[in-house]
């Protein structure tokens, strides 16, 4: 398919972070870019304010006339739209040409040089940063991230059409549209069983995309992982090693040992092992790509981060207020141990918001254990996303298994009273759904 010979595009799912990034590149290059969501967000306000039609009914009505030819119009969708859905009934049986997210973003990635970031944690910081770091160097690239950057205010970095830079998403199996030169694969966790079935067949999928490559495509993987490719870690003897690691006024410095060299006291401002290990991935990319390994750690200096991935609100003598998307065990351990890390005599509160009631199911006992760490935690209701309850999966079931006697349900207005009446120092929001539009008004409450 010609993507240059189509004018319009129109997406179902336009305010979806994956989704707007697609609209906002296709908007930089002249097409004409329309769109539903079902609500109003700073995401679909943005597009707005780019000249980007976007509709909140679901209904032929709500669709301006020019993009209901079918010869011009290009649709487009995110898995996570429901199958009644109206708009996207009607360009499926009027022969619309209409494909997934991951399939445009594989047409629009395969005559570019195309590096691809993998992994069920880490994607979306690993990506932003490679971008970052090659766009600092000026590589001609367009980088499409699953956050919005804080260096860039956008979830796309458009430098040039000769590289690309994607998050390889394994939700659905999407990543499996894309052809990398150059791919990791930061972590295989257990995760998505609702649409995998077990860990077993999520693992096959990642092993499925590792031979998505090109010939002479090269694959690097987080050091432990059952894969073969080139190597990455923390101090240990990976072909990229992060050594000598030393925290100088709240930020890593360290030295990056290569197959060829070590580059010394790099420095990057982000608190956490596992955002030291998305650095050193990028790095590592970013090198076999061909940057002179000098130019990126100069650039690695300057990245600010991804919003809503410990992202400080509040950071003074007295209270630090610091949120965060972790929406899975392994990256609540994350944001811990970087928690702990930067506040270790500090008493720390966790409100954490659970994602899917299948995803509480499925890693219930995980979710209490890692929760658990926290000196205070609030649960607030299950944010059921595109799920229907599972009768017994609630917030106070899963309350019921957290080892921690300073532990509480609450609601969502409740929550500015509580911290209040909390003796915490360090106050953490956690979680993907919509705790996130209650920053602003803690943030407002606490300052």
């Amino acid at each position: 398919m010609n993507i240059g010979s189509i004018h319009n595009i129109y997406f179902v799912g336009i305010g979806g972070i994956g989704m707007s990034a697609i609209a906002r590149y296709f908007n930089a290059t002249n097409k004409q870019v329309a769109g539903y969501d079902k609500t109003k967000t700073e995401i679909t306000n943005a597009l707005e304010n780019l000249g980007v039609q976007v509709g909140f009914e679901d209904c032929l009505d709500a669709i301006d006339a020019s993009f209901l030819d079918s010869d011009k119009t290009l649709v487009v969708y995110t898995p996570a739209i429901p199958k009644e859905h109206k708009q996207l009934n009607y360009f499926k049986a009027n022969g619309f040409k209409v494909l997934k997210r991951s399939e445009i973003l594989g047409l629009i990635t395969e005559n570019t040089f195309c590096l691809a970031v993998a992994g069920t944690h880490g994607k979306t910081t690993t990506t932003s940063i490679l971008g970052h770091i090659m766009k600092e160097c000026n590589v001609p690239l367009t980088a499409f991230l699953g956050g919005i950057s804080e260096n860039y205010n956008s979830n796309l970095i458009l430098n040039g059409d000769e590289v690309s830079v994607v998050e390889a998403d394994e939700f659905d199996r999407s990543f499996l549209t894309l052809s990398p030169d150059l791919a990791c694969i930061t972590s295989m966790d257990a995760d998505h069983l609702d649409i995998y079935g077990d860990a077993s067949e999520l693992i096959k999928t990642f092993k499925d995309f590792s031979k998505k490559l090109k010939p002479n495509g090269k694959l690097f993987v987080k050091n432990g992982l059952p894969l073969q490719g080139i190597t990455y870690g923390i101090e240990d003897d990976s072909d990229y090693s992060a050594q000598n690691i030393k925290i100088n006024n709240g930020a890593y410095v360290f030295d990056v040992k290569t197959p060829n060299t070590v580059l010394e006291q790099v420095q990057f401002n982000l608190p956490g092992r596992h955002n030291l290990s998305n650095a050193l991935i990028a790095l590592a990319m970013a090198i076999e790509y061909g940057v002179p390994a000098p130019q990126l750690a100069k650039a690695l200096t300057s990245y600010k981060g991804v919003k809503r991935r410990f992202t400080y609100h509040i950071k003074t003598d007295k209270l630090v207020f610091i949120d965060d998307y972790a929406h899975h065990p392994e990256e609540i351990k994350a944001v811990h141990q970087a928690v702990r890390e930067m506040y270790p005599e500090d008493r720390v509160l966790a409100i954490f918001q659970p994602h899917l009631f299948s995803r509480t199911k499925d890693f219930a006992v995980e979710f209490a254990q890692s929760l658990s760490q926290f000196d205070e935690v609030f649960l607030l209701d299950i944010y059921p996303a595109r799920e229907l309850p599972i009768e017994g999966v609630t917030s106070q079931w899963l309350l019921s298994k957290i080892n921690n006697t300073n532990k509480e349900l609450i609601s969502k207005s409740q929550i500015i009273k509580k911290i209040k009446e909390s003796k915490a120092k360090i106050i953490l929001t956690i979680g993907a759904g919509d705790i996130g539009a209650e920053v602003c008004k803690i943030k407002e409450a606490l300052s």
